[in-house]
């Protein structure tokens, strides 16, 4: 397989960290993006790029524009995988809570991708991770309601891209997972073991953002088999 050029959010753990590894072994290039940038740099993994990074900062969009212009030119997969979640009962919430999860989990997912669409080609994929919480009709938490209305947010916000760039892509599509055993799991769901590893997970990430997008377009998938 041809190398890509892959941006990956939230790396610093997770299905992000794993993710991270999985292409780079594959030898692909990775930018890997995380307010906390260590646990990548540590790895020394060929062909992977990391810098600090928050998604809350306009001036780091300039560095990832920058990175793109002077390294790459081109980027084929971007994975917008960073969240951040709020467990707090509602009437607790303010709003500068929901702002600053709305902040990473909606306005980062739509900044990144507004940044990096002048880079991609025809048959470039922007995936994005939701959560099972943010689909209409499923079973809801007390506590989440910041965290799953924004995971409902991005999946909307695919299906408009989609629309928008049918004909000259790339293809936009959602994952929407379920319990992965995640530290964000833990936070949510103090206690509870989720079947599902986040290599696991990553493993199908990984998969589906090389390949969904010749099968799908504006498409929001359920990747789960466990409640919550």
């Amino acid at each position: 397989m041809k190398s890509k050029h892959i941006i990956i959010t939230g790396t610093s753990r997770g299905i992000g960290f794993e993710l991270v590894k999985l292409f780079s072994k594959l030898g692909h290039k990775v930018l890997a993006l995380s307010r906390n940038n260590e646990p990548v740099d540590n790895l020394s993994l060929k062909n992977v790029t990391s810098f600090s990074f928050d998604l809350s900062n306009e001036d780091d969009y300039k560095k990832v524009e920058t990175f793109i212009n002077n390294e790459w030119q081109h980027v084929d997969i971007l994975i917008n995988n960073a969240g951040m979640l709020l467990n707090k009962p509602f009437a607790e919430t303010t709003i500068s809570d929901f702002a600053k999860v709305y902040q990473t989990n909606v306005f980062g997912v739509s900044e990144m991708t507004r940044i990096v669409l002048p880079f991609m080609k025809q048959n470039g994929h922007i995936l994005t991770i939701s959560s099972m919480g943010g689909i209409q009709g499923s079973m809801k938490f007390p506590g989440l309601a910041a965290y799953s209305s924004s995971k409902g947010a991005v999946i909307t916000l695919t299906e408009l891209l989609a629309e928008e760039y049918k004909e000259t892509g790339p293809q936009f599509n959602v994952l929407a997972l379920g319990a992965v055993q995640t530290e964000m799991l833990e936070e949510a769901f103090p206690g509870y073991q989720a079947p599902t590893t986040a290599l696991e997970m990553a493993e199908y990430v990984l998969d589906f953002s090389l390949n969904g997008n010749k099968f799908y377009n504006g498409k929001v998938l359920q990747v789960s088999n466990s409640t919550p």
